[in-house]
C-alpha cells in the first residue's frame, strides 16, 4: 500500500484479519472501509478546534475503542497548535462495539469465531475530515513544520477486479461456510460479481419475515449461507441512518435472543 499519513504524521495501516489469528472461523464478515481513532483538537487555551479529528488508524480491524487515550498521547503536536484528546467514546470504536454486541453476541458468536475483512482495508478521507484539514489544518502546516497530510479519499470505484480476488482469497482461507454482509456496499462490490440477482440489501427483503434470513449463493464454485444485514451505522444509529432498518435490525436481534431465525 503507497504510505499515506494522518494530520500530525501518523501512518495510515492496513487493517486485516491478525496473522496470529488465522484458523478456519464460522463466519466471515465484510464491511466497508475501516475507521480511525478520532481526537479533539484544542488551541492552546483549550478550545476546541476540530471536535472529531482522525488522527491515527485504529490498532485492529473493528476497534473496539479502548485505549484511545494512549494512543493519542504519542502523538506528538507543537505545543504553538495546541494539544490532542481523545474524542467522545462514540466516535471511537463504535463500529466494532456493534459488531460484537449486535451482529455476532445475538448468533452466539464471539470475536474468535468470526474473519474479519473491509472492502477497503484502510481509514480513508471522508468530506468532513477533508473540510476540517483544509480549513484548519492546513493554514497551519507550513507555519509550524506539521506533517504533511495524505490520507486517501475514499476510492472511487470503491473495490476493483484486484481488490475483490485478495477478498476471495481471504474467504477462502477463513474455511468459513457463512458470508455476513454489512449493508449495501459488500453486496454492490463483492457479491452481484458472483450473483447478479443481488445489488444492494434491499434485494432480499425488507420485512421481519425477510430480514436477517440466510441464503444459498455461489461464490467461485463454493456454496455459501450469505447473511445480508444492516452496516453497523444503522444497527446502532450511528449519524445518519434508516429508522425503518435500525427497527428491521433490532427485531432481528430479538428474534435471535430468542432463538428464533
Amino acid at each position: 500500500m503507497t504510505p499515506y499519513f494522518f494530520p500530525f504524521g501518523q501512518p495510515v495501516i492496513k487493517l486485516t484479519q491478525p496473522k496470529q489469528d488465522r484458523s478456519p472461523k464460522k463466519v466471515f464478515v465484510l464491511g466497508v472501509y475501516a475507521s480511525a481513532v478520532h481526537a479533539i483538537w484544542k488551541d492552546p487555551e483549550g478550545k476546541p478546534i476540530v471536535n472529531a479529528l482522525a488522527v491515527a488508524s485504529e490498532p485492529y480491524i473493528f476497534w473496539r475503542g479502548e485505549d484511545a487515550e494512549s494512543i493519542i498521547s504519542k502523538i506528538h503536536i507543537p505545543a504553538q497548535v495546541g494539544k490532542l484528546v481523545p474524542a467522545p467514546s462514540n466516535l471511537n470504536g463504535p463500529s466494532g462495539k456493534a459488531l460484537d454486541d449486535l451482529f455476532l453476541n445475538p448468533m452466539g458468536l464471539k470475536r474468535e469465531d468470526a474473519w474479519l475483512c473491509d472492502i477497503v482495508p484502510h481509514s480513508c478521507r471522508n468530506p468532513g475530515q477533508a473540510k476540517a484539514i483544509q480549513n484548519k489544518y492546513l493554514p497551519l502546516m507550513k507555519e509550524h513544520s506539521l506533517h504533511e497530510v495524505t490520507t486517501p479519499p475514499v476510492p472511487d470505484p470503491l473495490c476493483d477486479d484486484d481488490r475483490r480476488k485478495e477478498i476471495l482469497a481471504e474467504l477462502q482461507e477463513s474455511g468459513a461456510t457463512t458470508l455476513i454482509l454489512l449493508g449495501d456496499e459488500p453486496i454492490r462490490w463483492f457479491l452481484r460479481f458472483f450473483d447478479s440477482r443481488w445489488k444492494r440489501l434491499g434485494n432480499f427483503g425488507q420485512t421481519p419475515e425477510t430480514y436477517g434470513r440466510n441464503h444459498k449463493v455461489n461464490i467461485a464454485g463454493t456454496e455459501y449461507d450469505v447473511l445480508p444485514l444492516v452496516h453497523p451505522r444503522q444497527a446502532s444509529r450511528l449519524g445518519a441512518h434508516s429508522p425503518i432498518w435500525h427497527e428491521l435490525h433490532m427485531g432481528w436481534v430479538g428474534q435471535r435472543k430468542l432463538g428464533i431465525g
